[in-house]
């Protein structure tokens, strides 16, 4: 690698490397995944695809134009009858000479058509209604895909920031557990105290590192999801808590707009595209009107006598012909089809509006359970302070009784378990009160302002 290349590189790398050593904020989480989530290439990629299928039904409106260039080498039998439409048998022009043998000539022809629909009754107009309404249609899917990632990366990373609390809090309760185990041991050796104190210190050491080693086998998990939305591996991801342990403000949610819902806005525009599509059946069963015009040149090595000119005469076009006309064509016998195709699509959009309120129905539900939700756990948040208070306090008189002999062991370990449980239950509470708010705004269809406020 060169020099330039080496520094271009460096440099392009730079702010995703400054991000991994400064930690991970979950605004960035929430961009890196935005940008680089396949899930949305997908997406916009099936955008391209509709706006490249309006400029295809608009190309309906363009005179049709078709032209043929031929030279052959053939017999120049003729026969007077019918042949019923097929594409097996070559057709053959002239007139009928009453010869049967196997020589050939030149024959040659070049020609072109131009054929145009002056009017449709509004079919041509009615098709580009269904392409724009596709393209509609993958555009609020594009924001729906948008809209999923961001609030599956912010559930990610508040997962992940709940798992390292309770590492946390796991690992303060093996310290504690390791420094009672100490205590006894030298109470034991000392001989104020039974050697099953010992074992039972020991019991509790052992069930706090094994919680441990749970808390942080479910950090790898939470670090491995996230992973796969910000595109880093999963050991070089560190994130940045910012307010994430500090309670957030108490705010009376208002109900949103469920129609500005990426999820409505995508189920709408599907109606819409149901819709269009059911326009243009009903534009299918009329007349198709066309105006044409041909000119065209053959060339023969025959006479109409059966003689052959030989030599190089027919392999060049020595006859022309134009003409111009006027073609109506109607399928009579289509209308039961059509009808029958119309019914299927009606029905459809009357399923995909049916789906739409009951999209709108879930959604109301959804905001509803994530106010429960988060009155709950603002409750929760405000009582484990108590319970962490209390539990110390519980535990060192624990610990002070069982030093000057007035206490067992057990009261100890129980004790310092219900610390442990405690400290988690603090970290958990305030993360539930986010992870609460994040509900709300995942109703709302807008994780922005919850993304702006963590990083505040």
């Amino acid at each position: 690698m060169t020099t330039a290349r080496f520094l271009l590189t460096f440099l392009a790398a730079a702010p995703a490397l400054a991000a991994q050593q400064a930690g991970l904020t979950l605004s960035q989480a929430v961009d890196g995944a935005l940008r680089n989530y396949p899930a949305i290439q997908v997406s916009q990629e099936q955008v391209n695809a509709a706006a490249a299928g309006i400029r295809l039904a608009r190309t309906a409106y363009l005179p049709r134009v078709d032209t043929i260039a031929t030279v052959n080498r053939a017999t120049r039998n003729n026969v007077f009858g019918l042949l019923l439409p097929q594409s097996v048998i070559p057709s053959m022009s002239g007139p009928v000479i009453g010869s049967n043998n196997t020589g050939t000539a030149w024959g040659s022809a070049l020609g072109g058509l131009v054929a145009w629909e002056p009017f449709d009754f509004g079919l041509r107009q009615a098709n580009v209604a269904v392409a724009e309404a596709a393209k509609t249609q993958q555009e609020a899917a594009l924001k729906r895909t948008r809209y999923d990632i961001a609030v599956a990366t912010a559930d990610a990373f508040l997962t992940l920031a709940a798992a390292q609390e309770t590492v946390r809090a796991a690992q303060a309760g093996v310290d504690r557990a390791e420094t009672v185990l100490q205590s006894v041991r030298a109470l034991v050796e000392a001989e104020l105290r039974p050697g099953a104190d010992s074992a039972r210190a020991e019991a509790e050491a052992a069930a706090a590192r094994t919680q441990l080693a749970q808390a942080r086998q479910g950090t790898g998990v939470a670090r491995a999801n996230l992973s796969r939305f910000v595109g880093v591996d999963p050991a070089q991801i560190s994130i940045v808590m910012a307010r994430l342990l500090d309670l957030p403000a108490g705010q009376a949610p208002a109900a949103p707009d469920t129609a500005a819902n990426p999820l409505v806005v995508e189920q709408n525009a599907v109606v819409e595209q149901v819709r269009a599509q059911l326009g243009a059946l009903e534009r299918s069963y009329f007349p198709r009107f066309s105006l044409q015009g041909a000119a065209y040149a053959r060339g023969t090595g025959a006479e109409t006598n059966g003689t052959l000119l030989g030599g190089v005469n027919g392999l060049a076009p020595t006859v022309q012909n134009f003409a111009v006309g006027f073609t109506v064509t109607f399928p009579v016998m289509d209308k039961p089809a059509i009808e029958a195709r119309e019914a299927v699509q009606a029905a459809n959009m009357r399923a995909q509006t049916a789906r739409a309120q009951q999209i709108a129905t879930d959604l109301r539900a959804q905001w509803n359970v994530a106010v429960a939700n988060l009155q709950g756990a603002r409750q929760v948040a405000a009582n484990v302070p108590v319970q962490v208070a209390a539990g110390r306090a519980a535990a060192s008189q624990a610990a002070a009784r069982y030093r000057s002999g007035l206490g067992n062991i057990d009261d100890v370990a129980e004790a310092d378990r219900l610390v442990t449980q405690a400290e988690i239950d603090d970290s958990l509470a305030r993360l539930s009160v986010w992870r609460g708010l994040l509900g709300l705004a995942a109703a709302a269809g807008d994780i922005q302002p919850f993304v702006a406020e963590v990083g505040q």
